[in-house]
C-alpha cells in the first residue's frame, strides 16, 4: 500500500479508549455512549485472533474449517494499485467482483503473498451465519443482547474511503491491524461526499483522498481534518461507531480480518431513512423554491417535530400512520408506497 502522509494522522485527536471487563460493562457502555471509544483487547481470547497471532496461513485455514461449501463473493482491485478501493477516472470503479469457493479465493491471497504488483483482494461484509459452520458460537460476539448482524471482512491492506451506516456499529480487528479515522455526522458538508446512487459499496463516500489529501480542490476538508479522530486497532481491539458518524478505514498488514456487528435503536420494520431521501430528491428537491418552502414545514410539523398538535385533534382510533408506528401500519404504509411509486 503507498505510504500515508503520516502528518495527517499524527495531528488528529485519539479515540477515546475505555475498559469494559464483561459484556454487561460492555452493554452499559454502548448505552451511554454518544461518540466512538475503542476497548483494547475486547476479543483477544477468540480462537481466530489467537490463529492470526500465528500466522496469515494459520488464519485462512482456521476459516476454511468452519467456511460452508458455498460461492463467496471477492473484491478484486487492480493489480500493483494502492489498495484503495475506489473510483477511476470515468466513475466506474477501479475494482471487480467475482464467486469462487473459499479454497480457491484463499489460494489467491497465498498465490499473491509478498508480490510488489499484487492487486488488492477483499471479501466484504461476509454474513458469518450464512456462510460458516460453527465461527460465531467459537467467537462470540460482545453484544449478543442487542442481536445485531454479524459480519465477517477478509483482505489485503485495502482502504476504503470515509463513509457512514444507519446502523450503530462494533468493529473487532480480529487479524493484521486497523486504521479508523472517524468525523462527526455534521461534518458531511466537509467530507465532499460523491454520488449517491453510483457507489463503491453501498454508501456515498468521501471523495478525499486521505492518505493525501488536495486543499486546493477540497479547501473545506481542512475543518473535517480538525474534528477528525484516529486509532489503529491490534488484534483483539474492538472499536465503537455510533450510527451516522463518518469513517474511513484502512488494513494495515498484508492479511486483516475484520469481525462487525450492526445493530439499530428501532425496529426494522421502520424502513431505511436513505430511502426517505432518495424518494425527496425524486419528488422534492427540484420543485420551485416556494413550494418547496411549504414542504420543509409539513416535513418539520409530521415528521421531525412531530408534536401532540399533530394528532390531539383526531380520535386514536383514526390516528393512522399519524400514530406511534406499529408493524401492521408500517406494512400497510409501505404497500400504499410500493403501490404508488409502481403507478
Amino acid at each position: 500500500m503507498a505510504e500515508a502522509d503520516t502528518t495527517v494522522f499524527s495531528a488528529m485527536k485519539r479515540v477515546e479508549e475505555r475498559e469494559a471487563q464483561d459484556a454487561a460493562a460492555l452493554s452499559a457502555l454502548l448505552d451511554e455512549a454518544g461518540a466512538p471509544f475503542v476497548v483494547r483487547g475486547l476479543v483477544a481470547d477468540w480462537p481466530l485472533v489467537q490463529a492470526g497471532k500465528e500466522s496469515a496461513r494459520a488464519a485462512r485455514a482456521y476459516l476454511l474449517d468452519h467456511a460452508r461449501p458455498a460461492p463467496f463473493t471477492v473484491t478484486i482491485g487492480e493489480p500493483g494499485r494502492d489498495g484503495r478501493l475506489f473510483y477511476n477516472d470515468d466513475f466506474g470503479m477501479n475494482f471487480r467482483t467475482a464467486r469462487g469457493k473459499l479454497p480457491d479465493i484463499f489460494r489467491g491471497f497465498d498465490d499473491n503473498e509478498g508480490r510488489a504488483d499484487a492487486p488488492a483482494i477483499y471479501l466484504t461484509s461476509v454474513d458469518m451465519v450464512s456462510f460458516f459452520d460453527g465461527l460465531v458460537e467459537a467467537n462470540p460476539s460482545p453484544v449478543l443482547d442487542r442481536q445485531p448482524h454479524q459480519r465477517i471482512w477478509i483482505g489485503t491492506d485495502t482502504r476504503v474511503a470515509a463513509h457512514n451506516d444507519f446502523p450503530r456499529n462494533l468493529a473487532c480487528c480480529a487479524v493484521g491491524r486497523r486504521r479508523f479515522t472517524i468525523f462527526p455526522p455534521e461534518q458531511f458538508r466537509n467530507l465532499y461526499l460523491g454520488p449517491l446512487e453510483n457507489t463503491p459499496a453501498g454508501r456515498p463516500v468521501s471523495m478525499v483522498d486521505l492518505h493525501a489529501p488536495d486543499l486546493d480542490a477540497y479547501p473545506r476538508f481542512a475543518e473535517a481534518l480538525e474534528h477528525a479522530q484516529v486509532v489503529e486497532l491490534e488484534p483483539g481491539d474492538a472499536i465503537y461507531i455510533p450510527s451516522l458518524w463518518w469513517h474511513h478505514v484502512e488494513g494495515l498488514e498484508p492479511f486483516n480480518i475484520l469481525v462487525n456487528y450492526w445493530w439499530r435503536d428501532t425496529p426494522a420494520y421502520l424502513g431505511q431513512p436513505q430511502d426517505a431521501l432518495n424518494h425527496a430528491i425524486l419528488t422534492l428537491r427540484d420543485l420551485p423554491a416556494e413550494e418547496k418552502a411549504i414542504w420543509r414545514e409539513l416535513f418539520d410539523h409530521y415528521v421531525f417535530t412531530a408534536g401532540p398538535e399533530v394528532t390531539d385533534h383526531i380520535p386514536e382510533a383514526a390516528q393512522g400512520i399519524l400514530a406511534r408506528l406499529t408493524p401492521e401500519t408500517a406494512s400497510q404504509l409501505r404497500t400504499y408506497l410500493l403501490r404508488t411509486l409502481n403507478q
